[in-house]
């Protein structure tokens, strides 16, 4: 027998987290008697979740990343379905990482219990065939980029577009200086780097940005470089990195978007973050490497132009992006000249970015969630006379 008041959510890296903790947050507001459970980090624990297993646990990237961890991946998603079966949730709630949440689906789906697929899966970019399985296995897609849920509907998905969540994880817009004021750094020309919050990243992607950086400190030994650090990677892996570059880096807890915010240009690796450092208003340069196995097999069958989501949304190259070999330390550090100082190149990025900003729409992504997710839920039990 499904119980009413439960909800399983699972989330596997650092911008899930932020999601699913704020849409939780939405419906806790709504329906204070639900109770949450299964899998995410630090901010669905902060909201009161049962983390039955931590997000860390599938945080992966690559073919040749994922193949060692294969085992206790598919341990950790036993545990979700075996959990799922015991205590009968109203409904899940999955966000993002679709190789695995898919295949939690298929599990859940077999249960009966309603699966709400949140932050959908980039399959219009690769891997397209996997429309027909979301079909079958997901009761409500919510999407986060406009043109997704045309995307879901044509296909037979039941899909609604709820806004960009990223909208209200960025802050409001503010000077560089106000923003180094908050952040207690100094108030020199500041380069932010961004390498990512998973491992791997940190070691393919990490050492090529220390490698500009020093580059632009030598062209300007006046400059602050910033990095924030995710929640899953330690301080001593970034220092690490920069042992011997000559660069000091200073290191903020988290706030990505404030250090983008605080910075004249950012370098930051492909995903989320690129569309909260584009939301900042600061020009950045895109860059990304995986191994080569994982590099080819996408390379086959990526279905669009480009990788960074501002460049998705804007339909052009509206920020370089430096992939693979592209990615050394000459070509980065080249890149942010062009952007550094006021002129055309610097205006025309900022301005393209300003138009990605009006193509999400309006904040209250996590809201429009929630009242998707009360959709499937059985009425509220009616409230006892005080």
């Amino acid at each position: 027998m499904a119980s009413p008041s439960q909800i399983l959510v699972v989330c596997g890296e650092a911008s899930g987290d932020a999601h699913a903790s704020e849409l939780v947050a939405a419906l806790q507001a709504r329906r204070p008697e639900l109770t949450f459970f299964g899998m995410g980090g630090s901010r669905l624990q902060a909201r009161g979740v049962e983390l039955l297993y931590g997000a860390h646990e599938v945080s992966v990237m690559g073919i040749t990343e994922v193949l060692p961890k294969i085992p206790r991946i598919l341990q950790v998603m036993r545990g979700l379905a075996e959990a799922a079966a015991e205590r009968r949730p109203a409904c899940a709630i999955l966000v993002d990482i679709p190789d695995f949440n898919l295949r939690l689906a298929a599990k859940l789906k077999a249960l009966g219990i309603p699966v709400v697929y949140y932050v959908s899966p980039m399959i219009w970019a690769w891997r397209r065939g996997r429309v027909k399985t979301i079909a079958r296995l997901v009761d409500r897609m919510l999407c986060i980029l406009p043109f997704e849920e045309a995307f879901y509907r044509e296909a037979g998905v039941s899909a609604r577009y709820v806004g960009s969540p990223v909208l209200e994880q960025v802050p409001a817009p503010a000077s560089a200086a106000e923003f180094r004021q908050r952040l207690g750094l100094t108030q020199q020309p500041t380069l932010a780097l961004l390498p990512g919050s998973r491992m791997s990243e940190i070691r393919r992607i990490l050492p090529a940005m220390v490698g500009a950086a020093r580059t632009l400190v030598q062209e300007r030994p006046e400059l602050q470089v910033v990095v924030p650090v995710a929640p899953t990677i330690s301080r001593a892996e970034i220092l690490q990195r920069f042992e011997g570059s000559g660069v000091t880096p200073v290191l903020v807890e988290g706030h990505a978007p404030e250090v983008v915010g605080a910075s004249e240009a950012a370098i930051v690796a492909s995903g989320t973050a690129v569309l909260e450092a584009g939301l900042m208003q600061r020009p950045l340069v895109v860059v990304y490497r995986v191994s080569l196995v994982t590099y080819w097999v996408g390379r086959m069958l990526l279905k669009v132009a480009h990788v960074a989501l501002v460049n998705l949304l804007a339909g052009r190259r509206l920020v370089p992006e430096l992939l693979q070999g592209d990615m050394t330390p000459e070509r980065i550090a080249g890149e942010v000249r062009k952007v550094w100082l006021p002129g055309a190149p610097r205006e025309q990025m900022l301005q393209g970015l300003a138009e990605v900003r009006g193509t999400l729409g309006s904040e209250g992504a996590a809201v429009r969630a929630a009242e998707a997710v009360m959709e499937l839920l059985p009425p509220a039990p009616p409230r006892l006379p005080e």
